[in-house]
Order: structure tokens, then sequence, then C-alpha cells
């Protein structure tokens, strides 16, 4: 198929594609050494730190897979988005001023790695070279599912052949992650994040007005909409309601949530970063679950795109944009669907290149190297994780939301407990951040090959990777003078935050 390059939609995506390339570049002279390429300096504001937190989280599968499972199952798919707020909720109130402060006392941290290497003194770097390895396997499936999504938009866009797409969509992330690193990165998430909400409040009203119109007098929705897509319990049992609640535990391992806590300027900016992050979440979700409900009686009476739709059911969001608005407003809102894959995308391969730069390039490897070696390195990884991800997304049958959730369980059950109990209990060891880590991603990678009676992985990966930190760290000896006085420091200071009387020494 060959496509109008001249065409309104296709300059919209240029225009925007340029729009990034600058940010990058302007965040390549931002960066002056590891610290500003992978945490851009801990320098950002509430606002950035918020919707770079939540652009980063709402990948492709927010206005692909999310809408996609809601046009197919209805309201029972509305599950997953209520687990996601509650989640996002307790990890913001929970973890994030708490995590921001103690990375910067545990040797100012700059990855997670780095963060649990310090905070347990772990000498042998152990814990620091398994939980890098998590990272890999882990963000380079999720990062594969990144690239899918990108190369879904583009076939669908243009006409390219998947193989194609594939490398067209990886590249326009690449370009701007490896220029500009952690800044350009946030950045662009501040942007993207902009967009997307716009997009996923203006496509289910315009869709909804559109149904509407049609509704005959005294007709309702029910005459279009079977009544069991209305139904939040049809077709879902208690397990599979269990499950998509579940989705809301992830959040406490998510490397690439979590590096945006570390990144905040102060303790202080966390309150307002929450509440613009969950306003600016829930009012996503809330679009995201409209596009694909109301997507069902707009196909019933659109048919012209109906045979794609129902071909796959991801692509609901775009077909919607491309029926109801002029090119030149359909190229802006489906060049929403490239921000948040492209948010999402550039701030996992940073995590990746991070974990193997920092983590173990400059500890194993060169311990003198320099910062601008340690930069140029970063950006190398960055390449090298992305032909991964290439590779991996090559099959044309992959599923945005079936990767992202198995990527996503096992961050959850593998960091989520560690994090939580190594910033809120003082009795934890290095034995038990290892054990709740090796046996949290265990059981999700066995679990998720034998679908146990239809459980989500991440409830027994979650639940076991607790336990096991708990026995694990009451085994072992108790942690050292040290470890225990900085645990104390930690909480001390924290309370006086929380009091208001105390000011950052940083």
């Amino acid at each position: 198929m060959q496509y109008n390059w001249n065409d309104p939609t296709a300059i919209m995506f240029a225009v925007y594609l340029v729009a990034m390339l600058g940010i990058g570049a302007l965040g390549y002279l931002g960066t002056k050494n590891l610290s500003d390429y992978i945490l851009g300096g801990r320098s950002l504001g509430s606002f950035v730190t918020a919707l770079s937190a939540g652009a980063s989280d709402m990948s492709g599968w927010l206005l692909m897979g999310l809408p996609g499972a809601v046009y197919l199952s209805g309201l029972s798919e509305s599950w997953i988005a209520i687990g996601l707020v509650a989640g996002a909720y307790l990890n913001w109130r929970l973890v994030a001023a708490r995590l921001r402060l103690y990375t910067e006392r545990a040797g100012n941290a700059l990855t997670l790695p780095d963060y649990l290497a310090n905070r347990f003194e772990d000498k042998g770097n152990l814990l620091r070279i398994v939980t890098a390895l998590v990272i890999l396997v882990f963000f380079t499936l999720y990062c594969a599912s990144g690239v899918v999504a990108g190369a879904r938009l583009f076939e669908n866009m243009f006409g390219m052949p998947y193989a194609t797409a594939l490398w067209v969509g990886a590249a326009c992330t690449i370009a701007y992650v490896l220029i500009g690193g952690f800044l350009a990165v946030s950045w662009t998430d501040t942007i993207q994040a902009s967009m997307m909400i716009t997009a996923l409040i203006l496509a289910p009203v315009m869709a909804y007005l559109a149904v509407a119109g049609q509704l005959q007098p005294g007709q309702d929705w029910s005459a279009i909409v079977s009544a069991e897509k209305f139904d939040l319990f049809k077709g879902a049992s208690f397990v599979g309601i269990v499950s998509l609640l579940a989705w809301g535990l992830g959040y406490f391992g998510q490397p690439h949530i979590l590096v945006r806590f570390m990144a905040a300027s102060s303790v202080q900016t966390i309150p307002a970063a929450r509440r613009i992050s969950m306003t600016w979440m829930i009012l996503c979700l809330m679009g995201a679950v409209a596009v694909g409900f109301v997507g069902i009686p707009f196909f019933a009476a659109h048919t012209s795109g109906a045979a794609a739709v129902n071909a796959n059911a991801e692509t609901v969001f775009m077909e919607v944009s491309k029926q109801l608005f002029n090119p030149w407003i359909a190229g802006a809102l489906l060049a929403a669907i490239l921000a948040a894959v492209m948010s999402t995308l550039s701030c996992q391969l940073l995590v990746c290149s991070s974990a193997l730069t920092e983590d173990i390039y400059r500890v194993f490897l060169r311990k003198n190297a320099s910062q601008t070696e340690l930069v140029w390195v970063g950006r190398i990884m960055v390449l090298v994780v992305a032909l991964i991800a290439i590779a991996i997304a090559s099959n044309p049958e992959a599923k945005v939301l079936g990767m992202v959730s198995y990527a996503w369980a096992g961050f959850g059950a593998a960091f989520g407990p560690v994090i939580i109990l190594s910033l809120f209990w003082g009795r934890m060891t290095r034995g038990g951040a290892l054990a709740g880590i090796i046996v949290g991603a265990v059981t999700v990678l066995v679990w998720k090959q034998f679908a146990l009676w239809g459980l989500y992985e991440i409830v027994p990966g979650f639940i076991l990777g607790w336990v096991s930190v708990v026995v694990a760290s009451l085994l072992s000896a108790e942690p050292s003078k040290s470890m225990r006085q900085a645990h104390a420091t930690v909480e001390r200071e924290f309370a006086q935050i929380s009091q208001g009387r105390w000011v950052s020494a940083a």
C-alpha cells in the first residue's frame, strides 16, 4: 500500500516527531554527567514529576490494550482500571516520599540496584547483580510490548508491512533517548501526557455524541449494546476480578515509576505531584474505558471501520479517531498513541541502560571510568536493549496487553514487597531482600507457564515474595549497627518532614 505523505495525518506525525527530537537536543545540552543522563540530576518539579510518572506508566496499552479489552468484553474489564487507581494512589502515599529521601541518604543512589546495594550494605554486590538481571529480563519484554504497539500504529496508519513498521516505530523513540537521556525523556513525557489526556477526553465524548444522535426517539443504548456489556460482574469470576484488581500491586515494584520518585527535586514536591498525577490518571483511565465501551454501539452503526476493529480490537481508538475527526485533528489524536508508546518505552530503555552502565559496567568493569565515558556507554546500552526488544517483538501475532501483563507482574512481585519493607522495616536484611526478589520473580515465571486457576501471576508472586523477605530476614543475623542507624535517621527525618519542620540539606 502506498501512502500519501502529504496527508495531514502524516504531517502531524512528522511535526510531533521533530518536536520530540528537538527536546532530545535540549536534553543533550543539559546532560553533563551520568547522574544527569539517568536521573536528571534530581531536578524534577511537582508538575514534571507527576506527568512523567503517569506517562511512563501508561504505555500503548492505555490507548490500545485497555480500550480493546473493553470493546470485546464490556465494563467487566474496567476492574483493571479500579485496581490501577488504588495501587497508584498507595504507591504515591506510601513509597514516593520515603524512597526519594532514602535513596539520597543511601549513598545518593541513582538506580534501584544501587539503592538496594547501599541500603543493605551489599559488599559482595550479589544483590546488585540479581536486581539488575531481573530488571533486564522483564524490561526487555516490557520494551518489546512498546515496540509492538508502535509497529501496530504505523502499520494501521501508513499501511506499512509489520516488519518495516517495527523498525520505524522503534527508531522514533530510540533517537531522542539516545541523545537527551533522562531530561529529554521527562520533558517529552510531560508533553506526551498532555496529548494522551486530551485524546482520551475528546474521542469518547465525540463518539458518544455520534451514537446518541443516531438513537430513535424513546430508544436507549440497550437497543444497541447487549445488557451483559453493562454488567461489571458479567463473565467475571471471583478469581478474574481479583486478578484484574491485583494489577494495582504492580506499582510498588515498577523501576520506571520508582525512578521518577527518586528524581524529584525534593521530598516536599511529592504531595503536589501526587494530586496532579492521580487526577491525570483517573481521567485517562475513564477515557480509555469509555473509548472501548462507546466503540461497541459506534461500530455497530458505522460498519466501514468495524471490520478492522473486529479483526484487532486494539485498534478501536485509532478507527474512532479516523472516522470522527478531520485529518488534522485525527493526526494529532493518533500521535497521542505514539506519545503513549514513546513515553513508556523511552523510560524503560533508560532504566535498562542505567542498570547495565551504573550497576554492571561501572561496578565490575571500569570503576574509574570518567563521567563522559559512562554517559556514552549508557547511550550504547540504550541501542543494545532496543535491538533485543525489536527482535522479541518481531512476531506479528504478539499482543500488547499480554506482554505488558507478564512484565508488570514480574516487577511487582520481585520488587514490590522488597521496596515496601525496605522503607518501613528496620529488621529487614540483605538475605531477605535477595530471597524476596528471587522468589517473587521465579513464582511469576513458573505460574505463568501453568496458569493455575486462571489467577494472575502477580498475586502468588507478591504474597510469596513478601513472606520470603520476612522469613529470610528473621532467619538472618540482625542488620549491622550502621544499617539500623541509617534506617532510624531516615525515619526521624521523614517524621520531621511530615510535620513541616525539616529543610533539606541537599
